[in-house]
């Protein structure tokens, strides 16, 4: 059996690089972890940063991640208001454009935990580093958010995340990972364990998503099992397709 995974997916980076600063959100749960992580990345020498997930709408921690400005650009990993709740604000707080200095940003699609769902991977002064979101987090495993996010496609971007190898990735939630190559493949390896899960409750007689989480989450606090159960439908929507391929198509959302 596949038990509840609450520790990191791989080692944990033991620094981050000298470009990038994180300032957490106060927006600390179950689904959060310990709050909403926002990324400042500033070239060495450049003037303006660039900002990854503003995270909510919470005038305090808006304006201390203004304060590492002046910001040239604002970048989203997908539009969950825990990530972009305050980006309008934040937007009208620094002036915003996209202005992007000494970085190489490339986008990098990840649909499946929503169907925007995107990486960055950033290059600076010899240094790279990929920005996860929450297609990898920093401690457990995310949800696929049914109907929005799609197995068949979180399964697909997990595939092209275990090119990054030894690359550190930095996510929306939780500690940054040392290597994003080794934590998409405990990923691939953890779902592949829960659909085998889904199909043995099937099996004994599950019929509904409700039945399935009490089967294959009883190890999960009852407290996450409405996001067990969106975890679950995908699943089960993806093992209803005999070819297993996905019919969603992804959405880039420059704004929530």
């Amino acid at each position: 059996m596949v038990g509840h995974v609450t520790a990191p997916a791989a080692a944990l980076a033991d620094r981050l690089p000298s470009w990038v600063t994180l300032v957490r959100a106060p927006n600390p749960g179950p689904m959060t972890l310990d709050g909403t992580n926002t990324w400042v990345l500033r070239a060495p020498g450049a003037e303006s940063c660039v900002v990854i997930d503003p995270g909510p709408l919470d005038e305090a921690h808006l304006r201390a991640v203004a304060d590492h400005g002046p910001v040239g650009a604002v970048l989203v990993t997908h539009g969950h208001p825990d990530h972009v709740e305050g980006l309008a604000r934040f937007v009208e707080m620094t002036g915003a454009g996209d202005t992007i200095a000494g970085l190489t940003v490339t986008r990098v699609l990840t649909p499946g935990h929503t169907a925007d769902s995107v990486c960055f991977l950033v290059e600076a002064a010899g240094e790279r580093v990929i920005f996860t979101g929450d297609t990898i987090l920093g401690r457990g495993t995310t949800v696929v958010a049914w109907p929005d996010g799609d197995l068949g496609d979180y399964l697909g971007s997990l595939a092209t995340l275990t090119a990054y190898q030894e690359v550190t990735a930095l996510p929306g939630h939780g500690p940054a990972l040392a290597d994003c190559a080794a934590a998409a493949r405990f990923y691939l390896a953890h779902r592949r364990a829960r659909l085998d899960q889904v199909k043995h409750a099937l099996s004994e007689g599950a019929r509904s998503a409700q039945e399935v989480v009490a089967k294959v989450y009883a190890d999960v606090d009852r407290s996450l099992w409405p996001a067990a159960e969106w975890s679950v439908r995908a699943q089960l929507a993806y093992l209803d397709h005999d070819d297993g391929e996905s019919t969603s198509q992804p959405v880039w959302l420059d704004s929530p």
